[in-house]
């Protein structure tokens, strides 16, 4: 009785392997982007658009294009 209970904790941890090791390989499969690439492009992100909230860097923006500018419109709801 003692064998065939060893026994089955023997395939209960092999199996346990062998669906960690399947994860393991389909983590493989990712596809990866190094650091310096993802670096890169982050900076080219970073110069080429326009941030609203750093004029000092882009300088004033037009209302217009601004995101973050209130609206004129008039609004549903009022506080009073």
């Amino acid at each position: 009785m003692n064998a065939r209970r060893t026994q089955n904790l023997s395939e209960a941890k092999l199996n346990r392997l062998l669906e960690y090791n399947q994860r393991l390989r389909e983590l493989l499969d990712i596809p990866r982007t190094t650091v310096s690439e993802a670096s890169t492009r982050l900076i080219d992100h970073c110069k080429n658009t326009r941030d609203p909230m750093v004029p000092s860097v882009w300088g004033p923006i037009d209302k217009k294009d601004d995101p973050f500018a209130p609206t004129s419109g008039s609004g549903c709801c009022t506080v009073m």
